[in-house]
């Protein structure tokens, strides 16, 4: 069993009481006795006192992973786009941490790339599909995962090196909280990292259903540094904004592909002086 030797065995907890929850011969229960779901090692630790807007969500993402495949082979040009994006978030996870929360795990990335060097990664993400799939591809002991939001973290406090967050601010309908749960679970001296699109246009289309405003890729929410500094106010923020929209639609990726990546951040550069078109912000708040 994947759970009987990882970090987080002892910091699971009930995303609706705060109670710990204890692993006895393959199972997981409350203090007093109440199973918790599992699908295989993974615990299904979704938040029964959702709000309306917070049910709807949970039922589109799982609606989401059910028919949008996270594995697929990307066009070259968004491929070399999610490199550099994730060459940036690697860069900022702090060299000392050894448990890293990947919430809103999507493919697996995050642990395919830090399980091998010896960190142990939980894959959170809304989807069942999307954290099964993610333990196949990455199964190591150091690797667990659990279905539950990123409002309602099933974990007690002060339990992560590092919370990575990698395009999922975007499509929250309150972003804050999420924020402020990932706040509670991180470890004084670690750190936060966020992803979203950069000053992202909000684009909507009728739905044919309900004869209701859609907004495209499910994106909810516009973010700039300005925006972001509202959100944990009592820590300080950095971040770095990168990527060129310009660069992608003009299919530069063929070049810029094959440099290392402090050269393609100088171009990079260079680009938004000339055509101020970023795509990309990533964030972070050390927890001091």
């Amino acid at each position: 069993m994947r759970w009987q030797d990882h970090p987080l065995r002892h910091r699971l907890q009930h995303p609706d009481t705060g109670e710990p929850l204890f692993w006895h011969n393959g199972t997981l229960s409350t203090p007093s006795g109440t199973p918790i779901k599992l699908e295989g090692d993974i615990p299904v630790l979704l938040a029964a006192q959702l709000n309306p807007i917070e049910r709807h969500f949970a039922e589109h993402y799982r609606r989401d992973a059910e028919l949008f495949d996270y594995w697929e082979e990307r066009d070259p040009a968004t491929a070399h786009d999610e490199r550099r994006l994730r060459e940036v978030i690697l860069r900022q996870i702090p060299r000392s941490a050894h448990l890293v929360l990947d919430v809103g795990c999507g493919n697996g990335w995050l642990a395919r790339t830090l399980v091998p060097h010896g960190i142990a990664v939980c894959s959170l993400d809304l989807s069942l599909v999307n954290t099964r799939r993610a333990l196949e591809e990455t199964p190591h002991p150091l690797h667990v995962a659990v279905v539950a939001s990123s409002e309602h973290l099933p974990f007690a406090k002060e339990t992560f090196d590092c919370v990575i967050a990698s395009e999922v601010l975007e499509h929250l309908p309150e972003p804050e909280r999420a924020l402020e749960d990932m706040w509670r679970v991180v470890k004084p001296g670690g750190r936060i990292v966020i992803s979203t699109p950069y000053k992202e246009r909000i684009r909507h289309v009728l739905c044919i259903h309900c004869n209701q405003p859609t907004p495209i890729h499910a994106h909810l929410n516009s973010f700039d540094e300005q925006r972001l500094r509202h959100y944990l106010p009592h820590a300080p923020m950095g971040y770095t904004i990168f990527g060129n929209k310009a660069l992608l639609v003009l299919r530069t990726y063929r070049i810029l592909g094959i440099l290392p990546h402090s050269l393609w951040r100088a171009i990079d550069w260079f680009a938004n002086q000339l055509i101020r078109k970023p795509a990309h912000i990533v964030a972070w708040w050390d927890k001091r």
